[in-house]
C-alpha cells in the first residue's frame, strides 16, 4: 500500500508539472511515468551524496522518458512529445536541456519522498542539506 501511495503522489505531481508547463494538458502515460520515476528515485540510498542522488534521478527520468517515448511516440505514433526541434536531442525523445531540468526536479522529488516517508510511514527525518548527518531521527507519534 505504501508503494502504491507513493506511485500516486509521483504520478499526480508529474502530471501537474506537465499541465502547468505544457499549457493545460497531459497524457495518462505521464502519470504512469511520473509514478514510476518517483518510486525509483525514492529507492535511491539516503547514504548517497545528494548531488549523486540528483544525478541518478536525472538519469532515471531520462532513460524512462526515452523508453516511454520510443514506445508511445515512435512505435505507436501517439505523439505525446517531440524534442526534435531542441538541440542535443536523441530521436526527438530526450534532450540535454530536459536532463538538466530533471536533475533539479530530482531534488524536489527526493525531498518530497523523504517528507512523505517520514510523515506517513515513520521513516527517517528528512535532511535538506548536501551533507548527511550520522544521527537518524525517527518520527514518534
Amino acid at each position: 500500500m505504501k508503494y502504491f501511495f507513493l506511485f500516486l503522489i509521483g504520478g499526480f505531481v508529474y502530471g501537474a508539472i506537465e499541465v502547468v508547463f505544457k499549457g493545460g494538458d497531459t497524457h495518462l502515460s505521464m502519470f504512469i511515468l511520473g509514478g514510476l520515476c518517483f518510486l525509483l528515485i525514492g529507492a535511491l540510498s539516503r547514504k548517497m551524496h545528494l548531488l549523486l542522488r540528483m544525478s541518478a534521478g536525472a538519469a532515471i527520468i531520462t532513460v524512462l522518458e526515452f523508453l516511454c517515448g520510443i514506445i508511445l511516440n515512435v512505435w505507436l505514433q501517439i505523439g505525446v512529445w517531440d524534442y526534435s526541434h531542441l538541440p542535443l536531442n536523441v530521436m526527438g525523445q530526450i534532450c540535454l536541456w530536459f536532463t538538466i531540468i530533471w536533475f533539479f526536479l530530482s531534488f524536489v522529488g527526493i525531498q518530497l519522498d523523504n517528507l512523505v516517508k517520514w510523515q506517513l510511514f515513520g521513516g527517517e527525518r528528512p535532511v535538506l542539506g548536501l551533507r548527511r548527518k550520522n544521527t537518524a531521527i525517527k518520527k514518534t507519534a
